[in-house]
């Protein structure tokens, strides 16, 4: 039998198909069940060896070329640079292994959701089994509190109720029954059916086991997991083509090096393999693996202070340069606890202020408070829906917790604002509430002695009952049936869940309580009930879009209530002009189903609201997001969420109400499930984007004034003005002083107001080019300058030489702050002082500098020697000089930038 079709066939065609009965298998029969499907169990695969994982760390064009200039190096037994060198790629190579690993672990987290045990009829005798040893076909029996061990076919229920929030995203428990639903029912309408890893909330009930590990959905769900696609990050992606093609120009200007040297000016190999090594170390930027590592560390401390804990150094720089974010609705965008927000009685309507749990707020009509003394049919109807519940609200910790299902919370914590007490209210009988009937009612009696009936419940179920209704004076009137059905609709227009109360006063002496006898009831009105959006998160979808970021929410509650929260929080907006052409309500997984991969990218760009989705719905959203060339964040807390978590460029899990599968399979831990977190966090990840930047603008003048030194004196037949060793020295101080002060840059004031950068975007914009450029050749100039002036004067060549390296090192310095604000000048004071780190950097490679000078052990190790004062007067008025010129080089990109991005007139 096809266990996917289990929900749409009989109890009695099921239990044929599976070749058992209600009675259960015998136990030769599960065994022999079991030896053939194998173990109620998720599969696993075995982990790649830790050799395997640390080898690809290596996979990288500009280390491979490093480790051939260390090979080099070895071969010509300059061991101090192969050992420098080394180091470098051997380092950056253990930092990515640590951060690797984190996905393997999603599946873990799936196998802890199944039961450990589970009660199974073998042999005609319940028995309590190992969940592992359920084969399809075994009889199951569930209770309130268990965890369901498979996917299950019910064949009996007794107000069975199952909490499926974290495989479908319904944000309440759902009803489960007997009865066969539709073949093509959404996985939330399959009321028929218990799946593996969710809970029984309450009532009883039998199941035939349908399908077991792999084949259960939660099972499905790990297989898409396995099945999500490993992308690249867009840092990861920008920084591969910025490798490869530094890579090509590197060795094609170091072989025409040699060439040049040997067939112009008849150079010594030896000298020329010297050079062009000294040519490769100068030329790639070394530092920058361990500057982006610090860098987005940096970010990982700074997004933990805002509650966003991140499990994947890449992912800090990756959130900020996302252009979608996919949000799951309940307990992210909303708050997970049922509020009342309208009231409508015979009399008048109320609006109800306040959300969540918290009995905070007032109830208001006709612009003043409600109150009871002047409201009867306000107290009338709140008594109803408090009295007959059987939820209750405790303070734990300052924090208002429910005992008991949502709906009913948010009746009692409304009944906590009006002040009314139910403490005074004896029980004396119950009909409890079963989805055949859909209402509650109560046989209650008051403090004054008085009994009553109390009912709430579905709407048409309740006015059905009723024969009259309350009005505003206390007496009943007759009951306008039309009236309250065009309420009703109205209120679930507007994403609101309608419960009905009615009531009715009996004799004092009456005890038993029916479902037959609830008849000529008096009707008191109508709540609607809603899981409010979160204040904050409202903000943060305006502050996203203002960013350029659209906001989609993917939920699986029903299409109503997701387009009405759509449009409460500005997620669907026909005003906006952002919004042009995008759907005006929510499309739902059963049209999803409808349409191929070409038409989904479509749908995918035109609405920002989906509801009813499956796992696989949510992956496929995603995976066409990516398609159309969007960088996708993607939230959740469910089971149901972990495969589209996995295939996001970033997957943002809850840290409180999430599941460990989904933090696993998530790059970002929430700390406290809110939205308005992320888009805090999407700022740090465009400043750190920012500082990285920077820090590349900065280095790569460094490397390429080196090179343009050994470039100039090769092509003139020169002696060599910078020993590798020596530039391997500049590099090695710039790199942990002033390139790791650029990692503390505070944000940019306009950061959130830009648009998201281009996916394929490079590394560095076109206006930061010609300043590395110009960088570059002032630096390397200013280098030559010097060291053609020592020349004159009366140095040896070990001093030239140290002037030349003081030259690059004082060069940097001036560079650095030029570095500091790429979009406007840095000689603000506001800009001058705000990043102490910069001047303590300065200052320490100023010291390792002096001793590179002026410490004997250096002038061994490195060939220098002591300079004095006056030589380093001419480095610093030169650093002076070049950050002068490049200010105003800098000055008039931005003017030109500015003036070229200003709409033009007519004519």
């Amino acid at each position: 039998m096809d266990h996917g079709t289990a929900h749409a066939r009989t109890p009695a065609d099921v239990l044929d198909a599976l070749d058992t009965t209600d009675g259960g298998l015998s136990a030769d029969d599960a065994r022999a069940r079991l030896e053939r499907d194998g173990p109620n169990e998720l599969p696993s695969s075995p982990p790649d060896p830790a050799w395997l994982r640390l080898a690809r760390h290596f996979n990288d064009v500009l280390i491979y070329v490093l480790l051939a200039a260390a090979v080099l190096k070895a071969a010509l037994g300059e061991w101090v640079d192969f050992g420098v060198i080394l180091t470098v790629a051997v380092v950056n190579a253990v930092i990515g292994f640590v951060q690797e690993g984190r996905a393997a672990k999603a599946l873990e987290g799936l196998r802890d959701m199944l039961s450990l045990t589970a009660e199974a009829r073998r042999d005609g005798d319940w028995v309590e089994v190992e969940a592992a040893e359920l084969v399809v076909g075994d009889v199951v029996r569930l209770r309130s509190g268990d965890r369901i061990p498979a996917d299950l076919r019910l064949v009996e229920t007794n107000e069975l109720r199952a909490e499926e929030s974290g495989l479908t995203g319904e944000s309440e428990p759902v009803d489960k029954r007997v009865d066969a639903v539709d073949d093509d029912a959404e996985l939330g309408d399959r009321a028929s059916m218990a799946y593996s890893g969710s809970l029984v909330a309450a009532g009883r009930g039998v199941g035939v086991v349908t399908a077991t590990g792999a084949d259960t959905q939660i099972g499905r769900i790990s297989s898409m997991m396995d099945e999500a696609d490993d992308r690249a990050t867009p840092l990861e992606r920008q920084i591969q083509r910025f490798s490869i093609l530094l890579s090509k120009i590197i060795l094609a200007t170091a072989v025409f090096l040699m060439a040049f040297g040997w067939t112009v000016h008849d150079m010594e190999i030896a000298l020329l393999l010297t050079a062009a090594v000294a040519f490769a170390v100068a030329a790639i930027p070394e530092g920058l693996p361990a500057v982006v590592t610090i860098t987005l560390a940096r970010g990982v401390r700074h997004m933990a202070r805002r509650n966003a804990i991140t499990r994947s150094l890449n992912a800090v720089e990756t959130l900020g340069s996302v252009t979608v974010i996919c949000s799951d609705k309940t307990g992210t965008l909303t708050r997970n606890e049922m509020t009342v927000q309208r009231i409508v009685t015979p009399a008048r309507r109320y609006e109800v202020e306040g959300i969540g749990y918290e009995p905070r707020g007032q109830v208001r009509t006709d612009d003043r408070d409600a109150d009871l003394g002047a409201d009867p049919d306000l107290e009338a109807l709140v008594r109803v829906n408090a009295a007959a519940n059987d939820a209750s609200l405790s303070e734990e910790d300052g924090a208002w917790q429910l005992l008991g299902e949502p709906t009913e919370g948010a009746l009692v914590t409304l009944a906590a604002k009006v002040g009314i007490d139910t403490d005074g209210i004896t029980r004396r009988g119950v009909v409890p509430f079963e989805s055949e009937h859909k209402l509650m009612a109560t046989l209650d009696e008051l403090e004054d002695g008085s009994r009553w009936i109390h009912v709430k419940g579905a709407p048409d179920r309740i006015l059905e009952r009723c024969s009259g209704e309350l009005r505003g004076d206390g007496s009943t009137g007759d009951l306008d049936v039309d009236t309250w059905s065009a309420t009703v609709d109205e209120l679930s227009d507007r994403g609101l869940r309608v419960l009905a109360a009615a009531q009715l006063a009996v004799d004092g002496d009456r005890e038993e309580l029916s479902l037959d006898t609830l008849q000529d009831l008096v009707f008191v009105g109508v709540v609607g009930i809603l899981d409010p959006p979160r204040p904050e998160a409202t903000e943060a979808v305006a502050e996203a879009k203002r960013a350029g970021i659209r906001v989609k929410m993917i939920t699986g509650d029903h299409a109503g209530t997701a387009t009405a929260i759509g449009r409460e929080m500005g997620i669907i907006d026909p005003d906006d002009p952002a919004s042009e052409g995008h759907a005006d309500r929510a499309i739902t997984g059963r049209e999803l189903d409808e349409v191929d991969d070409e038409e989904l990218r479509d749908i995918a760009d035109r609405y920002d609201t989906f509801a009813r989705v499956s796992p696989e719905h949510k992956l496929r959203l995603v995976r066409a997001l990516q398609a159309s060339g969007e960088v996708v964040a993607m939230t959740g807390d469910g089971v149901n969420d972990a495969p589209a978590l996995r295939q996001a460029d970033v997957g943002v899990a809850m840290g409180i109400k999430g599941t460990e599968a989904t933090k696993e399979a998530a790059s970002i831990v929430l700390a406290d499930d809110n939205f308005a977190t992320i888009e805090r966090a999407v700022e740090e990840g465009r400043r750190t984007f920012d500082n990285i930047q920077k820090s590349i603008v900065f280095l790569l003048p460094t490397n390429g004034a080196q090179s343009l030194v050994l470039l100039t004196a090769v092509l003139f037949g020169l002696a060599l003005p910078l020993e590798p060793v020596q530039i391997l020295w500049v590099n090695l101080i710039a790199a942990i002083t002033l390139s790791l002060a650029l990692a503390f840059e505070p944000a940019e004031p306009d950061i959130m107001r830009r648009p998201p950068r281009p996916p394929d975007a490079g590394m560095v914009e076109r206006s930061s080019i010609v300043l590395i450029v110009l960088a570059s050749l002032l630096i390397g100039g200013a280098t030559l300058g010097v060291y053609a002036f020592a020349g004159t004067q009366d140095l040896d060549g070990a001093q030239q030489q140290t002037i030349a390296v003081t030259m690059l090192a004082v060069g940097q310095i001036a560079y650095l702050f030029n570095c500091r604000n790429l979009r406007g000048t840095s000689l603000r004071p506001d800009r001058l002082f705000n990043n102490p780190v910069a001047w303590l950097s300065v200052g320490a490679l100023l010291l390792l500098q002096a001793l590179f000078v002026y410490v004997p052990v250096m002038h061994t190790l490195f060939g220098s020697a002591p300079i004095g004062g006056r030589e380093w007067a001419i480095t610093a008025a030169a650093a002076i000089a070049i950050l002068l010129v490049v200010e105003v080089a800098k000055s008039l990109l931005v003017r030109r930038e500015t003036a070229g991005s200003r709409p033009t007139g007519p004519g």
